[in-house]
C-alpha cells in the first residue's frame, strides 16, 4: 500500500486518465473528487463488502436451491 501526504487542492495520478484531488479538508474530514473514465468502477469501501457479501449470499442460495431441485429429480427417476 502507498501513503501520501497531500494538502488541499493536491492531485494524485493514477495512470494517464484518472486523478484524484483533495477538495476540502474540515473538522478532520478529507473530500476527495476523482476524475476517471466512465468504464472505471467507483466504490466506496463500505459499499464494496456490501455487494460482495450479498453476491456471496446469492451464489450460496442458488447453490443450495440447485442441490435440493436436483435431489428432486433425482429421486423421482428411481
Amino acid at each position: 500500500m502507498l501513503i501520501l501526504s497531500r494538502k488541499l487542492e493536491d492531485e494524485i495520478y493514477l495512470g494517464s486518465d484518472i486523478s484524484i484531488k483533495v477538495v476540502e479538508i474540515n473538522k478532520g474530514i478529507v473530500k476527495l473528487g476523482i476524475d476517471a473514465p466512465k468504464e472505471v468502477s467507483i466504490l466506496r469501501g463500505e459499499l464494496k463488502k456490501e455487494l460482495e457479501k450479498v453476491n456471496h449470499n446469492a451464489n450460496h442460495q442458488t447453490s443450495q436451491n440447485e442441490i435440493k431441485d436436483l435431489r428432486k429429480l433425482l429421486s423421482a427417476s428411481n
